[in-house]
């Protein structure tokens, strides 16, 4: 019996796509892509800059000067590789009937302009199956509107976001020897609580009736150890949860943290006052957030110089420092020492973009609302950390405040899935709201 033969597949990559990552033409199989002119009209615009989509933009734009050579890009040409397919720039040319995008939603946008490249495509190659690929929610509706079929890009993305790694588990019904010798000796086995294959850093909370312990496994000692609840810089943990990230942003052995959790969890202010901690571990501390702006407008717009554009987004990490600094006294020498530590840049509080490019060596290094970077952002951040660097990750991977990535494919949901078993890896959600009253009351029923 033949072998039924595959049917060929034209992918058509939107903006959207290329900016969220720069090789994702190289993430086809062997089908086809189309990239629209008017994709390239729009990287045009987005090359200049220092903000990771204007290096994805020259990325794109170098990796297709290569693949042109001599040649020209409105015919096909062959990605590099083994089984890959081919490439080509689709011209914006009109469509036949009455599916012009242009012409159905009245408007001379360059998304419909994308729209209408697809239509194209569809109309040239009948025996192929046609696929619009964006970012874009609201794109991919009105290619379905015109009968074409739309899908997310999907590499990066995480499948369940419900069961991504929590970084603890709960052991309950535990022999009451169990506990005690948690208490007199510090550690037991993971095979004395029916654990066969521990995760590195990972955190439990033993129980047996009334009675109960915290611990984790050390992937060093290959043991599960006892963990104390401790405070740094007075911000005493109020649950389990927050033991655990106190101990994982303590841990020499840990590098690289992250602390997933909604709002009033305190994912912020534990990672400032456990890197506060130990900054003489430490040449600096830096504490960063990618800045979005509201209604996805570029800083430009707000009135004033730089610092007064940015102060709005940094508002709320000199938050967190002025609840750590107002545990001490006035007179205290700690309450001052926080003064003299940003004037002298010992603590850095900045956006993300300010901190790209610079030397992360000796350093403690906060990424805050971390969900709202790319897969790649996250990586580079990680690949210029040198010696004696540690890397904290705090977000909420349901609160995402860029168009173009969702909870199952941002940069925070990404690295906790792909790293959860590295043994200087470690990973804790945060679940129980310790804001107030009030805040846990709009998290549980608003």
């Amino acid at each position: 019996m033949a072998k039924k033969q595959k049917q060929k597949k034209i992918f058509v990559l939107d903006t959207s796509v290329i900016l969220y990552n720069h090789n994702s033409i190289n993430s086809f199989e062997d089908n086809d892509i189309a990239i629209p002119i008017t994709v390239l009209e729009e990287l045009d615009n987005f090359k200049k800059g220092n903000a990771t989509k204007n290096f994805e933009a020259r990325e794109f734009i170098r990796i297709l000067d290569k693949l042109s050579g001599n040649g020209v890009l409105q015919d096909w040409v062959a990605l590099e590789g083994e089984n890959k397919g081919r490439l080509i720039v689709v011209m914006n040319e009109s469509v036949k009937g009455k599916t012009d995008a242009t012409h159905i939603f009245g408007d001379e946008k360059a998304d419909h302009k994308i729209l209408n490249a697809a239509l194209k495509m569809k109309e040239n190659y009948p025996s192929c199956k046609v696929i619009m690929v964006s970012k874009d929610v609201n794109l991919r509706l009105k290619a379905k509107a015109l009968n074409l079929i739309a899908e997310d890009f999907q590499t990066g993305k995480i499948q369940n976001v419900e069961e991504l790694y929590t970084g603890k588990i709960l052991v309950e019904d535990l022999a009451s020897e169990i506990i005690v010798k948690m208490y007199e000796e510090g550690f037991i086995l993971p095979e004395e609580i029916g654990i066969e294959e521990p995760i590195p850093n990972q955190y439990f909370i033993l129980r047996n009736g009334k009675s109960s312990a915290l611990a984790y496994y050390n992937p060093v000692t290959h043991c599960i150890e006892r963990v104390e609840k401790r405070n740094n810089q007075r911000i005493r943990p109020r649950n389990a949860e927050q033991v655990f990230a106190m101990h994982a942003i303590n841990n020499p052995d840990v590098k690289l943290v992250s602390l997933q959790g909604v709002a009033g969890t305190g994912k912020t202010l534990l990672a400032l006052a456990g890197a506060l901690e130990q900054r003489r571990n430490y040449k600096q501390i830096f504490l960063a957030r990618p800045i979005v702006p509201l209604s996805n407008k570029d800083i430009g717009f707000l009135p004033g110089d730089v610092k007064s554009k940015l102060n709005p987004y940094m508002e709320p990490l000199f938050d967190n420092l002025k609840f750590i600094k107002n545990q001490f006294n006035e007179g205290d020498k700690e309450y001052r020492n926080f003064d003299a530590m940003v004037e002298n840049e010992k603590l850095v509080i900045s956006p993300l973009a300010y901190i790209r490019g610079r030397s992360l060596s000796n350093i403690i290094f906060i990424v805050d609302e971390a969900q709202n970077l790319t897969p790649h952002e996250i990586k580079t951040i990680i690949t210029r950390a040198g010696e004696n660097t540690k890397i904290i990750f705090t977000g909420d991977v349901y609160q995402i405040d860029t168009p173009y990535l969702d909870s199952q494919s941002n940069g925070l949901s990404y690295l906790i899935d792909k790293i959860k078993s590295h043994p200087i890896y470690a990973h804790i959600k945060l679940e129980k709201g310790e804001r107030s009253e009030l805040a846990n009351l709009a998290n549980d029923l608003l």
